[in-house]
Formats: structure tokens, C-alpha cells, sequence
């Protein structure tokens, strides 16, 4: 007898609504009102973007978020002048880095292959080269992370990447690769939406 072939589940479709929320309508925030944004809030975006994959569950990312104060402070000095006063009047805000060092958790992300840990130890480049990719991989996550919590992302390349290390992470296990501006959209919060490149310009079949 022949063994029935194995059937999955179906995927479920996102709706129109969703799509919307978390692209076509999708865009990124430069004012925000005065609404909080609550620690619960901030830590279901980690929640949803941790689930997202990474090469080999590698999982480099690392997140600190920013709230107004001090630290705020320290942060808005490093922002190119641009981004200073939206960062400053953003509920919160968060900093996105890549640990160096991702490797030392592998045995735990990736326990039946735990010998992995000792490649990326012994390969500067290798270890480079994936926090590299894996870290803005789940940048993009968690980005869509925050519009899936019906909050506004702003996120920023626009910032002195060495200053904010040397300010929040000193020891240098972690660099930062991008902020993001996090709450709900303030008065004229978005700029007009910029073309987009053509299925044509960009697909092809093979």
C-alpha cells in the first residue's frame, strides 16, 4: 500500500487591510502626538520580530529602546540635525545594533549543531559578514514589526553610528546600525509617497 502523501496546512492569506497596514498604505512617520507608547506596546514589536527568520537562527539583533529623558538626550546629540527634534518629540525610540558576538548563543538558538559556535569564533569575517546581514535582515522585521502594533516607525540612517556606541555600548560587543522613531502619527506626519520601481524594471524569469 502506498502511504497517503503528507498534507500541510494551508497558509492563511493576509487581508486587504493588513497588506495595507504593513506596506501599500505603509510609510515612514516624521511627527508623532503626545499618545504613549507603553512598555507592553514596545515589548510585543521584540515579540513578533524575534519569529522572523535568520541564517542558521543566528538572530544577531539587539534592541535598545530609548525613552524620553537623559538617555534621550544623550541619543538626540548624536542624530544628524535632521532627525534631532523628531527624535527628541518621538515617544519612544529605539536603537537597533548587531552584537559581534551573536556566536556565544548558539548553542542555544541552534542546539543540533552546536559546533557552529567554534566556526564563527575562529572566522572574523564570517562572524562579521553574518551579524552584518542578519541584523539589518531583522531591522526590516522589525519595522513591520511596529506597524503590525498599529504603531508609526520612523526608522533613521541619519545618525553618528560611533558616538552612539561609544555613548550607550562602550564595552563595543555592540554596534548600532539603525534608530527608529516609534508611536502615533503627529500633525502632517508623512511626506508624499515616492515612486516605487516597476515589476518590470526589477523582476525577471528564468
Amino acid at each position: 500500500m502506498t502511504a497517503a502523501p503528507h498534507c500541510s496546512t494551508p497558509l492563511d492569506r493576509l487581508d486587504e487591510q493588513a497588506k495595507h497596514t504593513l506596506f501599500t498604505g505603509a510609510r515612514t512617520a516624521n511627527t508623532f502626538t503626545t499618545t504613549p507608547v507603553t512598555d507592553a506596546e514596545l515589548s510585543a514589536i521584540w515579540e513578533l520580530t524575534r519569529w522572523a527568520p535568520t541564517s542558521a537562527n543566528t538572530q544577531p539583533l539587539r534592541v535598545l529602546f530609548v525613552r524620553p529623558g537623559e538617555g534621550r538626550d544623550h541619543l538626540v546629540k548624536h542624530m544628524n540635525e535632521g532627525n534631532r527634534a523628531k527624535t527628541a518629540a518621538a515617544p519612544a525610540v529605539a536603537v537597533l545594533a548587531l552584537d559581534t558576538r551573536f556566536h556565544e548563543h548558539i548553542p542555544a538558538v541552534l542546539p543540533f549543531k552546536p559546533e557552529l559556535k567554534n566556526v564563527f569564533a575562529g572566522n572574523d569575517d564570517l562572524r562579521a559578514g553574518t551579524a552584518s546581514f542578519n541584523a539589518t535582515l531583522q531591522a526590516g522585521y522589525f519595522i513591520l514589526a511596529v506597524r503590525a502594533q498599529g504603531l508609526a516607525a520612523g526608522p533613521m540612517g541619519g545618525f553618528d553610528a560611533a558616538g552612539v556606541d561609544a555613548e550607550f555600548f562602550p564595552d563595543g560587543r555592540l554596534h548600532s546600525i539603525l534608530v527608529v522613531n516609534i508611536g502615533h502619527p503627529g500633525p502632517d506626519a508623512w511626506f508624499d509617497r515616492l515612486p516605487r520601481l516597476s515589476h518590470d524594471d526589477v523582476v525577471h524569469w528564468a
